[in-house]
């Protein structure tokens, strides 16, 4: 570690102390952000802390409707998201003026919305769910029509572990659109022994190669297991800091090393560190948006 960024961090924790602060991490995030935080997760995970933080202030190091999520789920609280800039693609394919024009179109279907999506969509939505809890949540379900937004693959694999009949979005995500069948058929050859892990944001026939099918949160709880040595990784790369950090003598490959977010590496030690001196960039999700969302978030949490 370079001289500078001990000074930073050190910074960092104090005034963390001072804001009485805590710092919420994604897994795709770089390893000096994953080393810095008070917990590291995936969004269910992370959505969990958040509606559970006693502190006063969250910075979050995600993308923006992560941070948007915890404003809903603690608008009492200061949510600061290091990097404004830091989106989620697939967030932004579906706006909630189209979701409302696909509703009456869809009168008898239950709307489940992806937490990768604006406040604005969570608020006209049913419940949510992430890719930890999604089969859960669909099951949970009365209804058997699922309006599933926005990602057309994660709506396609719930629906193979369900009998609800789905209408799905044709949203996706590109980093994990970049993961293919040949990246697995040739890690197998490979690496015979290995175990491969993917994502349900992947394309269905690559879902079809993989031995288990997990969230971020679920790769790390599997990687402990002592039946696995070597595993092959379906997911953006950030993650595989932490699961070599926490399963030393353990091999992790990436599927593709073109599984990269940009917008998860936007977030670096000094724009936590500015963050916290300046208490901005703040996220804040408006009143008459927050009651409705904060509904949809709850139903999910309560399933969770």
């Amino acid at each position: 570690m370079l001289e500078n960024d001990a000074e930073i961090i050190s910074k960092i924790n104090s005034l963390k102390k001072e804001r009485q602060a805590v710092i919420l991490v994604h897994n795709y995030q770089l390893g000096e952000i994953q080393d810095i935080a008070d917990f590291v997760g995936d969004s269910l995970e992370l959505s969990q802390k958040a509606a559970l933080a006693d502190t006063r202030v969250i910075v979050f190091c995600g993308v923006h409707f992560m941070a948007e999520t915890a404003s809903i789920l603690c608008p009492d609280k200061t949510i600061l998201l290091p990097d404004l800039s830091a989106g989620c693609p697939m967030a932004n394919m579906v706006t909630a003026e189209e979701l409302r024009q696909r509703k009456k179109e869809l009168p008898d279907a239950t709307v489940v919305s992806y937490v990768n999506t604006t406040a604005e969509v969570k608020a006209e939505s049913e419940i949510c769910c992430t890719s930890a809890n999604a089969v859960r949540v669909v099951e949970s379900l009365s209804n058997e029509k699922i309006l599933f937004v926005p990602d057309k693959y994660l709506g396609h694999y719930v629906s193979t572990k369900t009998n609800k009949e789905f209408f799905l979005w044709p949203g996706f995500c590109p980093t994990h659109t970049r993961i293919l069948p040949q990246h697995i058929l040739e890690l197998r050859k490979n690496y015979p022994e290995a175990k491969v892990v993917v994502h349900p944001e992947c394309r269905p026939e690559v879902i079809a190669l993989a031995d288990e099918v997990l969230s971020t949160g679920g790769m790390c709880r599997y990687a402990r297991r002592d039946d696995v040595s070597q595993m092959v990784v379906g997911t953006e790369i950030g993650i595989i800091y932490r699961l070599r950090k926490e399963n030393p003598g353990k091999m992790f490959i990436p599927v593709s090393e073109q599984a990269i977010c940009p917008n998860m590496k936007l977030i670096t030690l000094e724009k936590v560190l500015r963050s916290l001196e300046e208490m901005s960039p703040e996220v804040k999700v408006a009143e008459d948006i927050h009651l409705k969302a904060k509904m949809a978030v709850d139903r999910m949490l309560e399933v969770a």
